[in-house]
């Protein structure tokens, strides 16, 4: 017969009283947490079994964890928080981490500026197959690095000292080079549209193509097409593409492009459903390339587009039944209007058929914060003084001149008429062979350019080269406008001093006028040394395709 004795265990001390339960209490945790640090400590030892399970879940905390260790949710995690470039570089850490570097959470937005080079061709086939089926917003600018030539094209006369047969050479050279550019050009095209065809999450899609050099027989580029793709096979196959990504989309809702060598056509918006069209917020067709009277977009087509907030034309394009169109009760009003004057345009279409002042009130009345963003390359005073109407509400401007100038009475009617909305006058002449930069102050008693920092009260930028401006002049619109002029930027040769103030040895003249102008603008300033540091002046298609992007953002 066993007899089982049940013996007490020992009481920890002042057990008896509340608190001293509550001290058994903390007594009981902390043998239970040095019981679990015992047995992590002997799977770190190598203990078999539950010890190895042990040591691989805790490797996180001990000395031998690294990167690759790391989960991928946190990696994706912490990538979310880097900008793209070092994204790009901690990816190379190792295998795992170039896995988790194209989550399509991390690539909602791709914006991507190419030169057109063989080079580039690789890198953007592996970005866009890596990203092309998720991306939501893609932005795509093509650009020939410095016109792929010292100056503006073939015909600048580069040349000139090394005589006829020089020339000769010189310009199969460069005929060469545009061969090979336009190749690749079109090779970068495919790529992207082939990458994103069946991309139905796509609702940004912007592409830029500035690589032609314009000419005053039209665009250089245009010329070499027909040697690069003689039976069009590869420009129709783009169009194909471009078609089908439109007819595939189920979110789009802005759609860009602008310079880009026939890829859009006048059927191309045709292949957007009603039910995209209906919800499509932002269009820009910017093509001066567009043959005869045809146009990329009809009065009847924009019907469809009832939810615009922004549009983006060739001048020619933007009729008078467009104006009506958006007038109607159905349309949502519109809130940026870009449009660009091209003299190609203007030699091959008509003037005849742009809106009156009658159809830019009504426009106006519609919606009262429509604001109108106008680019004018090379186009003859009596044409401008037919477009610019009273009643357009201009907030910017851009003149870019390399066969004709702007003229004084010009500034002056802009100054007059929209005094109340422009805050962006930009004047850019690159005309070639000339003795001397126009003064548009001659004949007049007062400078246009200072009448125009007189008048436009909310004037904010603005830019000027190739036109004489000066000094004192200068001093004058610093002081006109004072702070609310946040850029003012004047090429150095477009500067010229009256003789009374080169005559005076006190006074260095172009100390004061830095100091002068400083002065008024509240600022430092000094001017521009290094045209090609500012893309205004030597890139004045892709500055206004950017700065028509934002302006058209800004609502």
């Amino acid at each position: 017969m066993l007899l089982f004795l049940s013996v007490p265990q020992p009481r920890p001390p002042g057990a008896r009283t509340r608190a001293g339960a509550a001290r058994v209490a903390r007594w009981r945790r902390q043998r239970l947490r040095l019981r679990r640090l015992r047995g992590l400590l002997r799977g770190l030892r190598g203990r078999p079994g539950a010890g190895s399970r042990r040591r691989s879940r805790m490797a996180l905390c001990g000395q031998a964890a690294g990167a690759a260790s790391l989960p991928s949710e946190l990696i994706v995690h912490i990538f979310s928080f880097l900008p793209a470039p070092d994204r790009l570089r901690a990816s190379a850490s190792c295998s795992h981490w170039r896995e988790c570097l194209f989550y399509p959470a991390l690539w909602p937005q791709l914006r991507i500026c190419l030169r057109v080079s063989p080079a580039e061709q690789p890198r953007l086939e592996f970005l866009m197959r890596k990203c092309g089926w998720f991306v939501r917003e893609l932005r795509v600018e093509f650009a020939a690095e410095n016109y792929l030539s010292g100056g503006g094209g073939p015909g600048d006369g580069g040349g000139a000292d090394s005589g006829t047969g020089g020339e000769e050479v010189e310009a199969l050279q460069l005929s060469t080079r545009w061969l090979e550019v336009l190749r690749t050009y079109l090779e970068l095209v495919l790529c992207v549209l082939v990458s994103i065809r069946n991309n139905r999450n796509l609702q940004k899609f912007c592409l830029f193509g500035d690589i032609s050099v314009l000419q005053q027989q039209g665009s250089l580029s245009n010329t070499y097409l027909s040697k690069v793709d003689p039976d069009g096979k590869k420009i129709k196959q783009i169009q194909q593409l471009f078609e089908e990504i439109l007819s595939n989309s189920r979110q789009l809702k802005w759609l860009s492009c602008g310079f880009m060598l026939e890829i859009v056509t006048p059927t191309s918006l045709s292949s957007l459903s009603n039910a995209i069209a209906n919800t499509m917020e932002h269009l820009s067709l910017l093509d001066n390339t567009t043959p005869g009277n045809s146009t990329l977009i009809t009065a009847v087509e924009l019907e469809r587009f009832v939810n615009l907030h922004s549009l983006a034309l060739d001048f020619c394009d933007f009729t008078a039944e467009m104006a009506r169109v958006l007038t109607d009760s159905n349309h949502v009003p519109l809130q940026r209007l870009s449009l660009l004057v091209h003299n190609v345009s203007v030699m091959h279409k008509s003037l005849d058929n742009m809106p009156n002042d009658e159809h830019w009130k009504a426009l106006s009345r519609k919606s009262t914060s429509l604001r109108v963003y106008i680019m004018a390359f090379d186009i003859k005073s009596e044409d401008m003084f037919k477009i610019l109407k009273p009643s357009i509400p201009l907030e910017r401007i851009h003149f870019d001149s390399y066969i004709t100038c702007v003229s004084g009475a010009i500034v002056d009617l802009i100054s007059r008429q929209y005094d109340k909305f422009l805050t962006h006058f930009i004047l850019m002449n690159d005309v070639i062979d000339t003795s001397g930069f126009p003064d548009l102050s001659d004949n007049r008693n007062e400078d246009p350019l200072v009448l125009l920092a007189w008048r436009c009260t909310k004037l904010s930028l603005l830019a000027i080269h190739g036109y004489t401006v000066w000094a004192h002049n200068l001093i004058a619109i610093a002081r006109l406008r004072g702070s609310d002029l946040k850029m003012l930027e004047v090429t150095e040769e477009s500067i010229d001093f009256d003789q009374g103030e080169l005559a005076d040895q006190d006074v260095d003249p172009v100390h004061n006028l830095i100091e002068q102008v400083s002065l008024g603008l509240g600022q430092p300033w000094h001017a521009v040394m290094d045209i090609e540091s500012l893309s205004v002046f030597t890139e004045p298609n892709r500055h206004f395709y950017r700065e028509m992007q934002s302006f058209s953002e800004d609502i």
